[in-house]
């Protein structure tokens, strides 16, 4: 698993010559409605061991919680189960919102 900073997840989304990542939300429904990205997906951490078939294994997915702790005990595990392109928002939520969008609303 790899970490990404906010800017740096905010530049390849912003690249159209590069394929856009999954980005798995793993937070509780709450979270997401308090503040969130667009387009991401979204599966609080709780289910994803009876989910994570839902996920294309080949894909690279952006795993995403409020500070990016969850977050990156997900990718751990998204990896154990043979996933091969995990990266982890360092700073999670909150770190997008100080470093990239300050409209996303911290909490």
């Amino acid at each position: 698993m790899q970490n990404l900073t906010a800017p740096a997840l905010a530049e390849w989304l912003a690249d159209s010559s590069r394929p856009a990542p999954v980005l798995l939300d793993v937070r509780e429904p709450w979270e997401v409605a308090t503040a969130n990205i667009a387009g991401c997906v979204e599966i609080p951490m709780r289910d994803i061991p009876a989910r994570s078939e839902e996920l294309d294994d080949e894909a690279q997915i952006v795993c995403i919680c409020h500070h990016g702790a969850r977050s990156a005990n997900v990718g751990m595990f998204l990896e154990g189960r043979g996933f091969k392109n995990i990266f982890n928002l360092q700073g999670g939520i909150d770190a997008w919102s100080r470093q990239v969008d300050p409209k996303v609303p911290l909490y």
